[in-house]
């Protein structure tokens, strides 16, 4: 390989890096989170919240559930994921988070944000980024492996046409179940939700999804057959309904 393309395969490694983990869940799974977790907040949160949201016409937890996405840059890019060795499912701040600009680091920071004394308009963004990144850190990729960039790189045949792992987990699995965002949303509200979802440790909810990834079968053969949808489609229901009751939980704890 010259020099002039081992530069371009670089920089496409790059650019694929940076993307990486970007779009966890995709819009219906974050509006479904945003869903859930509106009818689980408290009358102090729900006020505080609205108020925000009134802000900007129209708005509410579901719409603005993917602004992060839609404002995605370089600088920010890293905010949207973290990655942890393939041996170890503990999060140490100073290997997966040195900087603070990796999930866990940035909804700590954007919570403090909104608990502050910040102009609303502050407050209102801090708030669109603590619906998109909780629902984030429980997409499992989202807290998968550097070496296959969260599964962006993992390439599978599912639903009869090429992706990978990542998009599989981001949407693929979602849109199989063919509801729209409400109907799944009341559809899982019946769910009971997992115990420990009233941890509101976003470093635990972070491991918890790096042990998804490290599940027997997680990592699929290069066809998804029904086996798999069918053992992971429950996973990734828990996991929306868990963020859900978590991002509701964190806003309750906030203006209690």
């Amino acid at each position: 390989m010259n020099s002039r393309s081992t530069f371009r395969v670089a920089v496409l490694l790059l650019a694929t890096l940076n993307m990486s983990s970007a779009f966890a869940w995709g819009k219906e799974g974050h509006q479904v989170v945003a869903k859930l977790a509106e009818t689980q907040l408290g009358a102090k949160a729900r006020t505080e919240v609205d108020r925000l949201l009134a802000l900007e016409t129209g708005a509410t937890l579901s719409s603005v559930s993917t602004w992060p996405d839609e404002q995605r840059n370089r600088a920010t890019s890293h905010w949207h994921y973290l990655n942890f060795p393939r041996d170890s499912c503990t999060y140490q701040t100073a290997r997966e988070c040195p900087d603070g600009k990796c999930l866990v680091g940035v909804i700590e920071k954007q919570l403090e944000i909104l608990a502050s004394n910040a102009p609303d308009d502050a407050r209102l963004i801090a708030l669109k980024n603590v619906v998109h990144f909780t629902a984030d850190v429980h997409q499992p990729l989202h807290v998968g492996y550097l070496d296959d960039l969260g599964g962006n790189s993992f390439q599978v045949q599912a639903f009869n046409k090429g992706t990978n792992l990542h998009a599989l987990w981001d949407s693929g699995l979602i849109n199989s179940l063919k509801e729209d965002t409400d109907t799944l949303a009341n559809r899982l509200l019946a769910k009971r939700s997992a115990p420990n979802a009233s941890d509101l440790n976003m470093t635990h909810a972070a491991e918890e999804s790096c042990k998804i990834v490290g599940t027997a079968g997680f990592y699929p053969s290069r066809t998804v057959g029904p086996d798999y949808v069918e053992q992971f489609t429950p996973v990734l229901e828990q996991q929306l309904v868990v963020a859900g009751a978590r991002l509701a939980g964190l806003l309750n704890r906030l203006f209690k």
